[in-house]
C-alpha cells in the first residue's frame, strides 16, 4: 500500500517538476505599454541602422516580403544574440517600412510591440507581431532562437 502512495505522489509532482526543468532555457515575450516615453515601433524604425533586423513570413524565403508575420530587432550594441532559421534579414528602411505595414492586412490583427526576454528576464530584443505564440528559446552557445511564428487559421510560416 506504501508503494502505490509513493507512486502516486510521485506521478502527481512529476509533470509540474518536470515542465519546471524543461522551461528554464525559455525566453518570454513582454508586451510593451504604450503611452509617453515609451519604445514605439515608429522609434525602431527612425533608429532601424541601431539593429539587426529580420521578419517572418509566409513563403518570406521564395517569395519576398508579400506576408509578413513580424519583425525581430536585434540591438547591434549588446551582447546578446537573436537568430531563427525562419526569419529573413531586412536590409533597408524601405523594405522595413513596407514589412511594418503589411503585418495587419496579412493577419488581420493589429500587430503590438513586445520585449524578447531571456530566462533569466534578461533583454534581447523587440518583436513587432500581431498574432499567436512565440517560443524562445537559449541556445547552449547563449543565443536567443526565435521560432517562426505562426499564421492567423493555424500553421506556421513556412513549410
Amino acid at each position: 500500500m506504501n508503494n502505490y502512495r509513493f507512486l502516486i505522489l510521485f506521478l502527481i509532482l512529476l509533470p509540474p517538476f518536470g515542465c519546471s526543468l524543461s522551461l528554464k532555457n525559455y525566453g518570454t515575450v513582454k508586451m510593451l505599454p504604450k503611452g509617453p516615453g515609451q519604445v514605439t515601433i515608429q522609434d525602431l524604425i527612425d533608429h532601424w541602422e541601431d539593429y539587426d533586423i529580420y521578419f517572418a513570413g509566409s513563403f518570406a524565403k521564395y517569395y519576398g516580403v508579400r506576408n509578413p508575420l513580424g519583425v525581430m530587432f536585434d540591438p547591434k550594441n549588446n551582447d546578446t544574440t537573436l537568430v531563427g532559421d525562419s526569419w529573413e534579414k531586412v536590409r533597408d528602411q524601405k523594405t522595413l517600412i513596407e514589412i511594418t505595414q503589411m503585418i495587419y492586412p496579412n493577419t488581420q490583427h493589429d500587430p503590438w510591440l513586445s520585449e524578447m526576454l531571456g530566462p533569466d528576464d534578461r533583454f534581447y530584443g523587440y518583436l513587432y507581431y500581431s498574432y499567436g505564440m512565440v517560443v524562445l528559446n537559449l541556445t547552449d552557445d547563449g543565443k536567443m532562437y526565435v521560432y517562426d511564428l505562426e499564421a492567423p487559421g493555424g500553421g506556421y510560416s513556412l513549410f
